[in-house]
């Protein structure tokens, strides 16, 4: 199957792909894949920030993060719609025209609406993609990518595996910074707008980094059991090899 990017992370705002699987696209690009990022909405609704600033923003940081492109769907802020016809094709037709190998997207539970909202859009927007039946316009060859991964976001996502980005922390860092708007500046009290929440996403990546034994990791889920040809070679490129530092499964 051709595809023409190895990893497409989509992100409901301009921001959350920075925030919550940086690190990982980062870590992509530092190992040679071709990587991408499509913001759904431009955050028009946002407390903070103009739609034209955080669109710059959103360019500064698509270079710290390494992408080859990074694109806007223009879709409603605080009104995404996972059922909604105009805005499944949207995406089909975003999924088709990149053929993404893997396909990152929001996990299924959160706080925002719009983030819910955006993890149900996707997820059946890339099963739609695959189906010969479903019509674009213009016209579309169907295409399905190799997998579907999610990534967490505030709320607590039971991970298939965790990604090392410890390497990809300080980049990440700056490419959260790039949204001046939104991250610790004054204006109207929000989450990300805290004092504190570069310090919060720190904590995260390093908690999640102590559960494989590293410094900085991003966990992410399948809903599939993924299948191995080699456990013994899967076991050996894990960041760790002592099986302590792993939490008990029972």
């Amino acid at each position: 199957m051709r595809h023409t990017v190895h990893a497409l992370a989509f992100g409901p705002h301009p921001d959350d792909v920075e925030i919550f699987c940086g690190g990982v696209m980062i870590r992509l690009a530092q190992l040679g894949y071709r990587t991408g990022v499509i913001d759904l909405t431009r955050g028009e609704l946002a407390s903070r920030g103009t739609v034209e600033e955080r669109a710059r923003e959103a360019a500064a940081a698509a270079e710290v993060l390494g992408l080859a492109f990074r694109e806007n769907l223009g879709l409603p802020d605080g009104f995404l719609d996972g059922s909604s016809d105009p805005h499944v094709r949207a995406v089909v037709e975003s999924i088709r025209g990149h053929r993404p190998e893997i396909l990152l997207v929001p996990w299924l539970e959160e706080r925002h609406p719009d983030h819910v909202a955006a993890a149900q859009l996707l997820t059946r927007a890339a099963f739609l993609a695959g189906l010969s039946r479903f019509q674009s316009a213009p016209a579309q060859e169907p295409f399905a990518p190799r997998r579907v991964v999610y990534y967490e976001m505030r709320h607590r996502m039971p991970a298939s595996f965790v990604v090392d980005t410890t390497e990809a922390w300080p980049r990440k860092l700056e490419a959260m910074r790039c949204h001046g708007s939104q991250v610790g500046s004054a204006g109207a009290p929000t989450l990300i707008g805290s004092p504190h929440a570069l310090a919060a996403i720190e904590a995260r990546d390093r908690y999640h980094g102590s559960r494989i034994g590293v410094p900085y990791g991003e966990p992410l889920r399948t809903m599939e059991a993924l299948g191995v040809a080699d456990p013994i070679a899967l076991l050996r490129l894990s960041p760790s090899g002592d099986a302590h530092l792993f939490e008990p499964s029972w």
